[in-house]
């Protein structure tokens, strides 16, 4: 969440560190693994609470509710239906959670073995089922294969179903979250329900651990091996994609397991404890906070017009930092005035429980 609000919010998208931008197309950089993680986690969260056992109602109102969220972010402020995004970050996680959450219901009686297997093998068919179709089915009027921004099946699907009009507005022609990546997004959080199933087996701390860094290592690998024949994308949410960053995910799970539950350092963890306890606060305070700053406007000392978001930015950061150092300063800011809502809703013991 601490990564979203960074990578979401600098001062000056022109003077962004490599680091922190997403790849264009193919390939990947360290900010394409903060929404893959997020979905991970889902998956191990639901392993996790007793909520996901509930009834049928009560995990589909929570889907609608996270849906709902996000369609309230995509209208914020101007609140035009004709031309709101319809699907987006929240709208697909709802999804993945509905995914993950429905499988983990259906097989809450089976022991953890059969859980976590059961979890790797349906993600599997997900996977081959999403590679089929994206490279041997055309879409029409096009080419099986097609893996372009706008000639893919995806893409064609979106326009098709929501309309142009309801696309992300950066492109108009598809949408990184999408229809059909949803299918192997919800892949990615079944295997977040494997490694939660595994933590909570009845293995050793060192078993858990070894277990997850293992099965993390392989998952690597195969995206790597099948990143040759459907390459590592973020906004196609590719297969390959899945099982990279899913295996980097349990790694990294591994490791925090390991240091803070098998090594007791709990307090190392606190600060993002408060901001996951409210991740769906922080995420939609996030987005509110940016489009009201880039909405209301104030002139500027040269007599233009600007947004308050970038008369902050040129105010109070960008005359004292070097610009990309200033870009990050202005990101770090933003994330600090959010923490500061977090911790306070953390102390009260106020979460949002949807």
């Amino acid at each position: 969440m601490a990564a979203m609000v960074i990578v979401n919010n600098p001062g000056d998208w022109s003077q962004v560190y490599a680091p922190l931008l997403h790849a264009e197309w193919h390939g990947w950089t360290p900010t394409d693994l903060i929404f893959p993680f997020f979905v991970f986690i889902v998956g191990v969260s639901v392993t996790l609470s007793t909520r996901t056992t509930m009834p049928l109602p009560v995990i589909l109102r929570r889907s609608a509710l996270i849906c709902g969220l996000g369609l309230l972010l995509a209208l914020a402020p101007r609140f035009d239906m004709s031309t709101v995004r319809i699907m987006g970050v929240l709208p697909r996680l709802a999804l993945c959670y509905l995914g993950a959450a429905l499988f983990y219901r259906a097989v809450a009686t089976a022991d953890h073995e059969e859980r976590w297997q059961a979890a790797v093998a349906i993600a599997a068919v997900l996977l081959v089922v999403y590679w089929l179709l994206m490279q041997f089915v055309a879409a029409p009027g096009g080419i099986a294969g097609d893996l372009t921004p706008s000639g893919n099946l995806g893409a064609w699907l979106d326009r098709s179903v929501l309309g142009e009009a309801h696309l992300w507005r950066q492109s108009k022609t598809w949408d990184p979250e999408g229809l059909l990546g949803t299918i192997p997004a919800i892949a990615t959080a079944l295997t977040g329900i494997a490694a939660g199933v595994i933590l909570k087996s009845d293995r050793s701390q060192a078993e858990k651990t070894a277990f997850l860094i293992a099965g993390g290592g392989a998952a690597i690998v195969m995206g790597l091996v099948w990143d040759r024949a459907f390459p590592i994308n973020k906004n196609l949410w590719t297969s390959s994609y899945v099982l990279f960053t899913s295996g980097l995910a349990s790694i990294a799970l591994a490791v925090c397991y390991w240091m803070i539950d098998g090594r007791g350092r709990q307090a190392m963890a606190r600060p993002f404890v408060v901001l996951g306890t409210n991740a769906l606060i922080l995420f939609v305070a996030s987005g509110l906070l940016v489009k009201t700053l880039l909405f209301f406007k104030v002139t500027g000392g040269d007599g233009s017009e600007m947004s308050v978001n970038h008369w902050l930015y040129v105010t109070l950061f960008e005359p004292y930092a070097a610009p990309r150092n200033a870009s990050l300063l202005f990101a770090l800011a933003n994330l600090a005035v959010l923490y500061l809502l977090l911790e306070f809703l953390y102390r009260k013991r106020w979460f949002l429980r949807v």
